[in-house]
């Protein structure tokens, strides 16, 4: 008999937290009756400003099936946060999950942007990728380097070798689901080879701390340019130069404002 499920949620915390998330946020989602369309990331709404989808498309999920698919393989998984003998930990799984939310989703976005401008598959320019799959990928593919005697369990009863799990799951997701974003999983499994072989590290709760900070004002500027939320707080107006962006911050009380002017900036394009 397994350890009660309140000792696996304190031995699993950052993990038990995500899924918590995830899951309130597809309770919020179905009472809402919101579609993927609205909080999925997609070539053409990236191009139109709105990289906050990056964000949101990962904690999205609209399936019920697909949640648990992506739930249940994220809490076996959540066996890395007790491998801190190894270098791993509390601590460098909430690190790299960030890494892996935001360069998973950049990955994917290059991917299109590549198969739209240099093949011309226009297809692309509008598949909307929604989900915590590419996270839960990558993840798969740094405890198979890591770690290569787990095992992956799925739905409570289906053990795959973690050392295979990556592609088993790619191959598996594409034939039950054909839906499913095979280039976002991809993105996944390329930024987890990154992270296991150390070509992407470093991280530590400085530069997590920093790169959470950053994240969290794109996100908010990026729903503020593209019009999706509006912040009385903030404005993003022009100066006498069209090009030079001014941004102030209003202060309520006597309207006081603090300016400050960023570079010129083009099409945002990405590579």
């Amino acid at each position: 008999m397994g350890k009660p499920l309140f000792y696996e949620i304190l031995e699993k915390p950052a993990t038990s937290g995500i899924i918590g998330i995830c899951c309130a946020i597809w309770f919020y989602i179905q009472k809402k009756n919101i579609g993927y369309s609205h909080v999925g990331l997609s070539y053409e709404t990236a191009m139109e400003g709105h990289h906050w989808r990056i964000i949101t498309s990962a904690f999205s999920h609209i399936s019920v099936i697909h949640l648990v698919f992506n739930m249940s393989a994220l809490w076996s998984l959540g066996v890395l946060e007790q491998l801190g003998h190894m270098g791993l930990g509390v601590a460098y799984y909430l690190h790299y999950t960030l890494v892996l939310v935001i360069l998973s989703g950049i990955l994917v976005l290059g991917m299109y942007h590549l198969l739209i401008q240099k093949f011309k598959l226009e297809y692309f320019r509008r598949v909307t990728a929604v989900g915590y799959s590419c996270v839960v990928f990558g993840w798969m593919t740094i405890l198979s380097m890591k770690q290569p005697s787990s095992k992956l369990e799925l739905f409570g009863f289906l053990s795959l070798p973690i050392s295979f799990a990556p592609f088993e799951s790619l191959i598996f997701t594409s034939i039950i689901v054909p839906q499913a974003s095979f280039l976002g999983h991809l993105s996944g499994i390329i930024v987890g080879y990154a992270i296991a072989w150390g070509l992407i590290h470093g991280m530590n709760n400085f530069w997590a701390l920093s790169m959470l900070g950053w994240v969290v004002l794109v996100f908010i500027f990026s729903l503020k340019k593209s019009n999706t939320y509006d912040f009385d707080f903030l404005e993003i107006e022009s100066v006498t130069d069209p090009s030079l962006p001014s941004v102030r911050f209003l202060s309520a009380g006597n309207g006081r404002t603090l300016q400050m002017n960023a570079l010129p900036t083009g099409d945002v394009e990405i590579v």
